[in-house]
């Protein structure tokens, strides 16, 4: 495996007595597509925010790029170059498409201290902006409100935002939570293009989601990792289809065949 660009070592993390994360260790390859699965509670979003500066570790060592993060503000990890997406939708529903990536763009920039600037002073965000929404295929929708967006598009805006930050590593908390199978497979090529170049790490509930992205994954459960290696060694290993589904004789996780299903999104709070 090439030198990780994300490491984590020993992740604790006790909320009031309760170990959400038991020492979680796992190293994410520059380049690569790297999932993290797991049933309800297993830890992953706990996780997520222990990587990009949300929720401080009680214990263990988090390094990007070489460097330890793990006591970090989100800020400022977004500011070395990792950035992130939640699963609740974070778009500003009453300003523009192009207006939502603006905002982003102008707290990286000299106008950071300006929040109400003026469309003048911020004219020169529009090409980035607009770039980030071309990667998505939102650049036509760029005039509209984002409150009249659909969920999907929602969702890309919001990828769009993060793509805005030039990221050297994009963490998405379940990017396809709650979409139709169609929102899901434009999800999952859209993911496909923004990939090359970029380091991604996803936590995704959908397997078949996984299947056709990821080179690596790792399966968590109660806090803890549970097996890794590439989708078709995790999903017939022993240990991961008692997680899922309990360990019947012909228990599985679902196949990269079977067709995705729509799911609600997840409110579990220790994920």
């Amino acid at each position: 495996m090439p030198d990780p660009i994300l490491s984590a070592r020993d992740v604790v993390k006790v909320y009031a007595g309760f170990t959400a994360l038991g020492g979680v260790s796992l190293d994410v390859a520059e380049g690569s597509l790297h999932a993290i699965i797991g049933p309800n509670g297993a830890g992953k979003t706990t996780f997520f925010n222990v990587l990009s500066g949300f929720a401080p570790a009680t214990r263990g060592s988090v390094c990007f790029g070489g460097v330890e993060v793990a006591h970090l503000d989100p800020a400022s990890i977004a500011r070395m170059g990792m950035v992130r997406s939640f699963q609740i939708n974070s778009v500003f529903p009453h300003l523009t498409v192009l207006d939502n990536v603006k905002i982003a763009l102008q707290a990286r920039s000299s106008l950071s201290h300006r929040m109400l600037a003026s469309p003048k002073a911020t004219a020169v965000l529009d090409d980035p902006a607009r770039a980030a929404l071309d990667a998505v295929g939102l650049d036509a929708e760029r005039d509209r409100l984002a409150t009249h967006l659909p969920y999907g598009k929602k969702r890309s805006l919001e990828l769009a935002i993060a793509l805005s930050q030039d990221p050297r590593v994009l963490l998405l908390d379940e990017p396809t939570a709650g979409m139709g199978i169609e929102d899901v497979e434009g999800t999952v090529d859209l993911i496909k293009r923004i990939a090359p170049g970029r380091t991604i790490v996803l936590v995704e509930h959908n397997l078949r989601v996984v299947a056709d992205l990821c080179d690596r994954v790792t399966v968590m459960q109660r806090g803890q990792v549970l097996v890794e290696g590439t989708y078709d060694e995790v999903r017939t290993d022993a240990r991961v289809v008692t997680a899922y589904l309990g360990g019947g004789v012909d228990a599985q996780p679902p196949a990269a065949s079977r067709p995705a299903q729509p799911r609600a999104a997840d409110s579990d709070g220790a994920r």
